[in-house]
């Protein structure tokens, strides 16, 4: 008799050691698989110091599991993932002769490699290794240590009556595309762009705007050290345009996103220009030659106008101008022409057309920035009432050189210099309402105590204000910047709200509390300056949805853990730079930058990487060729094929599905479709989560 119709027996003959509807599933799962072979499993308990031991009662666990079938050996250890602990794991599966491994510990995204390697070290298929995790899913919410060793006991049934019908599996491998995609043209992404074309790969980045630099080309100064923003990002924008390994395609989006980790396919949309970048030698006579001039500066954030033919700022790169459709009186009647005639170069090009470009990389890169929230919902500043109301991002165009004012502050609403201002902080940040943010934006503390110091330094006959709920300076000399505008600059802190401004004769009427003092201030101001909310771009959510990416409520990307994988995404070989992960100031953007291009270097050094084995199969017998799993497969790996099947000795030709397990991810989405039941995911098979389930619900 073999072992298992000997366990099969032994529980019909003693039922008493546990239900006869556990003997009878038990019985039937060895009639129903022919090729049904009981493990021998050691269950290895983790106490995790006392962040599961506090609230499981370890040894319980382990001594409610000896009596599970197959299991051999139950154990509880401190810290199972410490070298002491995989060695005990070592040990017992030669001692033990163990065929399978379940721990329960914490999250399998934590140490399911950890635990995988130890086992393999000790001769053991990796994948016969299972993880119940009751730290995350129980012990850390649970305050009932009864009720939590209760559910951990359930779930390690649950993963003993898996591991019961695992297999051993065998890994494939794949080969690696040696070229990074970076998505965002800022400072983060060309940070990333250079380090990893430093390291001799192929780079594109793809910038949605007609130039790379992003909001840092806007700015004016940087803190803490006050240097010219454009003298930092300049160099590096030059520096990407002219790197032997790095493409750009700037006034371009990604429109599709397919494969996998080492394998994606990306097809990028390269919109008209309407210039021919080869010929285009940036003279510039053809925006002196424009008769329209009357489109809105989106560099300049509304606060002046441009020409329909336009490069955005001076030191943009390409330095090839666009045109602006909307703008253009040859796009609206059909007439004008002018750029095109006195074009020296024959650059213009009105019949020119979108492109589609298709490319291949091994990883992805986002970088995708962020944008101050609108301001439209806040009408107790004022901003849709007054123009001397104005962002943040507004001001420093005003205060910039290469600004609308030459870099003279003055009101946009007279042109007058402005005596008396008062800047507003947190508008949007750290507001539950609707329409706010429920986070810190983190970099408005600072830079509106760099706006306050450069308008005192350069007009000393300046009052300046600023309302505060607190001062956040976290940042390596930071808080010395922010007490340097105070003592040094005589900047008027004030902690408290401002609860209203309201426009008369000119004059910004500002109502606001001191919260220190106890009193209410009523401020006349010349200009009232709101540090915004910063949000994520509103491309990141389109674009999470083609790279199967994770987003937070904020529309933040997600990465793959916070503290041990914070440049990387969930999904395999998409990496994190800059704010699109988060609220970050330009040094610590730079130092993710250079992280995530550390990881994609990594990623493509290899040559091949190894594949999942957890991957779909179709039995052929119950296929009905429906194509359901072909169409949400979202790798491709499905195709249908003419087969010949012998069905119980009937032999027909079939339209049967046929999965490449090279392309295939083992996502699952074709297994829950398939309205036949003949898809299935290896590692995961139907019969292991029904086990699982059955394991729980008994």
């Amino acid at each position: 008799m073999s072992e298992a119709n000997e366990f099969c027996g032994a529980e019909e003959q003693q039922p008493q050691g546990g239900s006869r509807k556990r003997a009878n599933r038990v019985k039937g799962r060895c009639d129903e698989r022919s090729e049904f072979f009981l493990q021998r499993i050691g269950v290895f308990v983790c106490w995790c110091g006392s962040n599961i031991a506090a609230t499981v009662d370890v040894s319980a666990v382990a001594a409610a599991v000896k009596n599970e079938p197959g299991v051999v050996l139950a154990t509880d250890y401190q810290y199972m993932c410490s070298e002491v602990g995989q060695a005990k794991i070592k040990d017992a599966v030669k001692e033990h002769g163990l065929t399978g491994v379940v721990v329960c510990s914490c999250s399998p995204r934590m140490h399911e490699a950890t635990f995988r390697k130890t086992a393999a070290a000790a001769g053991l298929n990796p994948y016969m290794v299972e993880i119940a995790n009751i730290r995350e899913q129980c012990s850390w919410i649970h305050k009932d240590k009864e009720e939590g060793t209760e559910k951990a006991i359930i779930l390690a049934k649950a993963a003993i009556a898996k591991l019961n019908l695992n297999a051993p599996l065998t890994a494939g491998e794949s080969p690696v595309t040696k070229r990074a995609l970076v998505i965002g043209g800022g400072i983060a992404g060309i940070q990333t762009a250079l380090d990893i074309a430093d390291a001799g790969y192929e780079v594109d980045i793809v910038e949605k705007s007609p130039t790379i630099g992003g909001k840092m080309a806007q700015l004016d100064k940087t803190f803490p050290t006050l240097d010219c923003a454009a003298c930092i990002l300049t160099p590096k924008m030059v520096d990407a345009a002219q790197h032997e390994k790095i493409h750009l395609y700037t006034y371009s989006e990604v429109e599709k996103v397919s494969g996998f980790v080492g394998n994606f396919t990306v097809d990028i949309r390269k919109k008209a220009r309407n210039v021919k970048e080869d010929l285009c030698t940036g003279c510039g006579v053809c925006m002196e030659k424009c008769p329209s001039k009357k489109a809105k500066s989106e560099f300049n954030m509304g606060l002046n106008t441009r020409s329909a033919i336009y490069v955005p700022f001076a030191q943009a790169v390409p330095n090839v101008p666009v045109i602006d459709h909307s703008a253009c009186i040859h796009y609206k009647t059909g007439k004008c022409g002018l750029c095109e005639k006195s074009c020296p170069s024959n650059a213009i090009d009105f019949e020119q057309q979108d492109e589609i470009i298709t490319r291949e990389y091994g990883a992805i890169i986002a970088a995708t920035g962020f944008n101050p929230i609108p301001m439209d919902d806040f009408d107790e500043y004022g901003y849709s009432q007054s123009p001397d109301v104005v962002t943040s991002l507004e001001f420093e165009r005003l205060m910039n050189a290469a600004g609308p004012t030459k870099g003279v502050l003055l009101r946009p609403s007279d042109g007058r210099h402005p005596k008396t201002l008062v800047f507003v902080q947190c508008v949007g940040s750290r507001d539950t309402t609707e329409c706010g943010k429920p986070y810190c934006s983190k970099i408005c503390c600072m830079y509106t105590a760099k706006h306050a110091m450069l308008v005192r330094e350069k007009y000393p006959d300046t009052e300046v204000y600023v309302f505060y709920i607190d001062v956040r300076t976290p940042g390596k000399n930071f808080d010395e910047f922010q007490r340097r505008a105070v003592e040094q600059y005589g900047v008027n802190y004030v902690k408290g709200m401002v609860g209203k401004v309201a426009e008369e004769n000119g004059v910004l009427k500002v109502q606001a509390s001191d919260l220190i003092g106890g009193t209410q201030m009523h401020i006349d101001a010349d200009m009232v300056i709101l540090a915004a909310a910063i949000e994520p771009d509103k491309s990141a959510r389109p674009l999470a949805t083609m790279l199967t990416a994770s987003m937070d409520t904020n529309d933040f990307f997600t990465e793959a853990h916070p503290k041990l994988r914070p440049v990387e995404s969930p999904t395999a070989g998409v990496f994190l730079s800059g704010i699109c992960q988060g609220p970050k100031d330009i040094p610590e953007t730079v130092a993710q930058a250079g992280a995530a291009a550390s990881k994609v270097i990594g990623l493509l050094a290899k040559d091949k990487l190894t594949c999942n084995p957890c991957v779909a199969g179709a039995n052929e017998l119950l296929c009905n060729g429906c194509s359901a799993c072909q169409n949400v497969c979202p790798y491709g790996a499905i195709e249908y094929v003419e087969k010949e099947i012998n069905d119980h000795g009937v032999r027909e030709t079939r339209r049967v599905a046929q999965v490449n397990e090279a392309v295939c991810q083992g996502c699952g989405a074709c297994t829950v479709t398939c309205p036949s039941g003949a898809m299935d995911l290896k590692g995961f098979t139907n019969k292991q989560i029904m086990a699982e389930v059955d394991a729980i619900c008994r």
